[in-house]
């Protein structure tokens, strides 16, 4: 059995005086060796400051943080061959690309000539080959993010963390620098724990997701098994604005919500239960005897597909149709019908 990447047992911390509340609730989790895990919340969950943590940029109130099986609590940043890429990239503006990413070669002493080739072998992982003369002003924010990258890469950690690392791109970078990053995490076999507040950001990179909730873990697990089988109504609510409703477990293991019958992915038990049903859930068309009639509040086209506010008797449902081609107006009167793939059932509080 292979030892974990990272580990954290019981780890709590608090800022200021004993008495002041804790940011981290006592923590436990594992990443395996060569694997990427997200730790997705929303802001002031403890994130941040659990990822600072694993830097060595926060000290623990207790608990113990463990790097490939050695304890490194007490260790600081330099000691625990630890790199990390910020929000706000953190390059020295005076610096060529070449002098930001030797800089921490040039700090733990690597010989120059080493040095230099480590440095260039880095560039051209992220592909800034020949960029290496230029200032960080002179680069596209996606370069500015590689030289980042590649100046945590070249220390050859044993642990990589990424801070919010695409939150100042345009969202075509964001999808692209996002497959880079998991591209490069894959092919090099890295250790990497990522912070972001983005549920498709986390889904799209990562083996393992840590769903945090007010300093303590909501849940943990692989990205289908938080979409389809969130553990809470939170966790179900963040992972993809699914909306709760009273519904009933039947024989067969359909659930009914309203007049709707629909047999989810993981069947429902026998009796009341809560069921999460995410916007991309709801098929819309004309009413018909079996589906829940609705009036349309809210229409708005967004290329590929549309987004619809209807006013049903369970509520206002959010619905996201795939079909763009269909003009729903406000006022028009609409069935609404249940997909089984993004329907998922909640039995007092735990998913099935």
């Amino acid at each position: 059995m292979s030892t974990p990447g990272i580990e954290f047992r019981q780890v709590t911390k608090r800022y200021g005086d004993p008495a002041s509340p804790l940011v981290v609730k006592g923590i436990d989790f594992t990443v395996a060796k060569g694997t990427l895990t997200t730790i997705l919340g929303p802001s002031g969950c403890g994130k941040t400051t659990t990822l600072r943590m694993l830097a060595g940029l926060e000290s623990p109130t207790r608990g113990q943080i463990l790097i490939n099986g050695q304890d490194v609590t007490a260790l600081g940043p330099a000691e625990r061959n630890v790199s990390m890429v910020f929000q706000s990239y953190a390059l020295f503006p005076h610096m060529t690309v070449l002098g930001n990413v030797l800089y921490g070669l040039q700090v733990g002493r690597v010989p120059p000539a080493e040095a230099a080739q480590r440095a260039h072998r880095a560039l051209d992982t992220v592909g800034l080959s020949g960029l290496d003369r230029r200032l960080p002003s002179e680069l596209s924010g996606g370069q500015q993010q590689r030289v980042a990258l590649a100046r945590a890469l070249v220390i050859e950690p044993a642990v990589l963390l990424f801070d919010e690392p695409l939150s100042n791109l345009d969202a075509r970078l964001r999808r692209s620098m996002r497959e880079e990053i998991r591209s490069l995490q894959q092919r090099l076999g890295l250790t990497v724990a990522y912070v972001t507040h983005d549920q498709s950001e986390a889904l799209a990179v990562s083996d393992q997701i840590i769903v945090m909730e007010s300093g303590l873990i909501a849940q943990v697990g692989t990205p289908q098994a938080l979409y389809e089988q969130p553990c809470n109504p939170f966790v179900a609510g963040f992972m993809g604005e699914a909306m709760l409703y009273d519904g009933e477990g039947l024989e067969g293991g359909a659930v009914r919500v309203g007049p709707l019958q629909v047999v989810p992915r993981y069947p429902a038990a026998l009796g009341p239960l809560k069921v999460a049903i995410r916007p991309e859930a709801w098929r819309v068309s004309a009413p018909q005897a079996h589906t829940l009639h609705g009036t349309v509040l809210k229409q708005a086209y967004l290329g590929s597909h549309q987004e619809l506010t209807v006013d049903t008797s369970l509520g206002a449902v959010f619905v996201i149709s795939p079909d763009a081609h269909q003009r729903w107006q406000p006022g028009q009167v609409v069935g609404l019908s249940l997909h089984s793939q993004g329907v998922a059932v909640l039995q007092d509080g735990v998913g099935t």
